[in-house]
């Protein structure tokens, strides 16, 4: 029972890929969900934001004023142990500047910078997500953070991810985020440890609402 949940939300990306690890990790909330391929007009926002936290928000703010949706929007990255955290919140664009880089040079950059570090404790990183939910028009605000722990390969493996994925390995089950399943990335993911916190509160704001919470 949706509980007053409104009929559409926006999540805030252009990735089919993410777009659709979002719509699992939602699955059971009942709306119709969209995405800013359906808004291909709107220019993404300056992510100013001192942390992931401050720039999902920040983002799920200013997409949700341009389409007038209930908006959720997440800010991700990539922190090396052994480079201080880099490339942390500029993940998207780790040169320090405004250019996006391919998947392919991300992945390059990467493995230029770890060859100095060839041992695997030097090589431990995390992925690190905050997700929000705004929703103005009733006065809610949401923000969740999820890690996931792993280690730089040496190589890209898989094909299943996207950005810095085929080189994150999982201890856990020793493949890299590329290399999984949907269902295993899923169980695992950074951005499910995020999401499986933000889903039940969004539904719960709605239920208190409608006067069904204890």
């Amino acid at each position: 029972m949706a509980y007053g949940i409104p009929k559409q939300i926006l999540i805030a990306t252009t990735n089919p890929g993410k777009f659709s690890e979002m719509l699992q990790l939602l699955d059971g909330v009942d709306t119709t969900w969209v995405s800013l391929q359906d808004f291909p007009d709107i220019e993404p926002p300056a992510e100013t934001g001192a942390t992931y936290e401050d720039n999902a928000l920040l983002k799920a703010r200013y997409y949700s004023e341009k389409t007038q949706l209930p908006a959720i929007a997440d800010d991700s990255g990539l922190e090396i142990l052994a480079l201080g955290g880099w490339p942390g919140l500029h993940s998207n664009r780790p040169l320090g500047d405004n250019r996006r880089l391919s998947d392919s040079d991300l992945l390059a950059l990467v493995l230029k910078r770890m060859e100095a570090y060839p041992h695997e404790p030097q090589r431990r990183a995390r992925m690190v997500c905050a997700a929000a939910y705004v929703d103005p028009g009733n006065e809610i605000e949401l923000c969740y953070r999820g890690s996931l722990y792993g280690v730089i390969g040496k190589a890209p493996k898989g094909k299943n991810g996207f950005g810095y994925d085929p080189l994150f390995y999982v201890p856990d089950c020793w493949k890299t985020i590329a290399q999984m399943t949907p269902e295993e990335k899923n169980r695992f993911s950074h951005r499910r440890h995020a999401m499986v916190t933000l889903k039940p509160r969004i539904i719960h704001e709605f239920t208190k609402r409608e006067g069904f919470a204890v």
